[in-house]
């Protein structure tokens, strides 16, 4: 600590230091400039906002009509409630028009720019932090982070050392390290002092133990998901399912695959049950089947599926089903029919596990919130030091929520960092 003092008698002290420049971290420059505070963002990658461009298939899912605490996870939601009520999705989009992005909402109240370019919002943002005259300083990795006195002493893995009287650490969590998100935050934060919940991938593909796999690869089908384990349904999503050589993505996919690695975590092995046909119930669908029977008994069993089920989904079916290929459909048992049904209705896969980091969306666990005060997001444990985003245990459900959360933990994080340090400049 002695050499941090010396070094702060001979070096230049910087208001105020971003650690991370995504969504959280941009946010956070963009309210301390407007508040007056000229805000330093220092990034590990060579550009800032990699991760903004990648959301929603390069579209950007920026927010969700819905954003509230009961659509966020961690030790403790209701954490989130005041950031999220105090920029929430009104404020955060009458934000973002007032930069010059014009948005659309989707179903279900997704909510897109106009333009369907991820770029555009990165490009707003920068543009404005810019014009307030906020530094960038990419390929700038913070390998340490050390605190005496009030001042803190950041060491870059490119051998540079700054100064600063307050940090706000936004470094992301683990989830797509290809777009800067390496964890890297988490070691910074223990180094202070802070507590980290084990984090683990979510908004995540499944992966399934199920031979047929390789033979469905690409398939897609509107249909619902349903994750059990011990007999009780703990997740149940609907959409687009897409099958992989792996296991199943799409949305239904990725919204259980929180779920899926808590029970996994605990040692309680999940399944997931696949509904071709959720618009029908289980009746109505097996009165199908003998419509078929009837009217199409001249065809083969796999003939007879054609323009009911996805072509390729047809073989597998039978199979499971137990029933020839090549069966007339007016030879059909009832018994051959009801495993069809089921077939069609509950196809049952057992899961075990999810992708990697390198295809998670988003992380979840993070620094844990009861170290952090929620009107503010400094730090308990640290004066002067402030988290947003991904880097706390706070992770949302799939559809612009965690973007969301970007905004409004950086925004009040940036303007809470500002406040501070004002505060502390009239003091003076």
């Amino acid at each position: 600590m002695a050499r941090i003092r010396e070094k702060v008698k001979t070096r230049p002290v910087d208001a105020l230091v971003i650690i991370g420049g995504g969504a959280s971290g941009l946010m956070a420059a963009l309210a301390a400039a407007e508040a007056g505070v000229r805000p330093v963002i220092l990034e590990r990658m060579d550009r800032v906002g990699k991760k903004i461009l990648a959301t929603g298939n390069g579209r950007c899912n920026l927010t969700h009509l819905s954003a509230d605490p009961s659509r966020y996870h961690g030790a403790d939601p209701a954490f989130t409630a005041p950031a999220l009520s105090r920029f929430g999705v009104t404020r955060t989009l009458e934000l973002f028009e007032k930069m010059g992005l014009e948005t659309k909402t989707e179903e279900n109240g997704r909510v897109f720019p106009r333009t369907d370019q991820a770029s555009a919002v990165l490009d707003v943002l920068r543009y404005e932090t810019a014009r307030l005259r906020a530094e960038e300083l990419c390929l700038s990795e913070v390998r340490t982070i050390e605190c005496a006195d009030g001042v803190f002493r950041i060491s870059l893995e490119n051998g540079h050392v700054r100064f600063a009287s307050t940090v706000v650490l936004a470094a992301g969590g683990r989830a797509a390290p290809a777009l800067g998100s390496n964890g890297s935050g988490f070691q910074l934060a223990r180094g202070l002092g802070h507590s980290v919940v084990e984090p683990f991938p979510a908004i995540v593909q499944l992966k399934l133990r199920e031979a047929s796999l390789r033979k469905l690869k690409g398939v897609k089908i509107q249909g619902r998901l349903d994750l059990t384990a011990g007999g009780g349904s703990l997740c149940s999503e609907s959409g687009e399912i897409l099958f992989t050589e792996y296991g199943l993505s799409g949305p239904p996919a990725l919204k259980c695959a929180r779920t899926v690695n808590n029970l996994l975590s605990g040692g309680r092995g999940p399944s997931v049950t696949l509904d071709c046909f959720p618009e029908k119930s289980a009746a109505e669908c097996l009165a199908l089947l003998e419509s078929r029977r009837g009217s199409l008994g001249y065809k083969s069993a796999s003939d007879g599926l054609v323009g009911l089920v996805h072509k390729r989904l047809i073989p597998v079916l039978l199979e499971k089903a137990m029933v020839d290929r090549d069966k007339p459909w007016k030879k059909f048992s009832d018994g051959e029919l009801k495993r069809l049904n089921a077939c069609l209705k509950s196809w049952t896969f057992e899961v075990i596990g999810t992708r990697s980091w390198l295809d998670a969306q988003v992380t979840a666990g993070g620094v844990a919130t009861r170290e952090i005060v929620p009107e503010t997001l400094e730090s308990k444990r640290v004066p002067g030091l402030f988290f947003a985003g991904e880097i706390m245990d706070v992770d949302g459900d799939s559809g612009g929520f965690n973007l969301q959360w970007a905004w409004s933990s950086g925004r009040l994080a940036g303007g809470a960092a500002a406040a501070r340090i004002l505060a502390a400049a009239e003091g003076n």
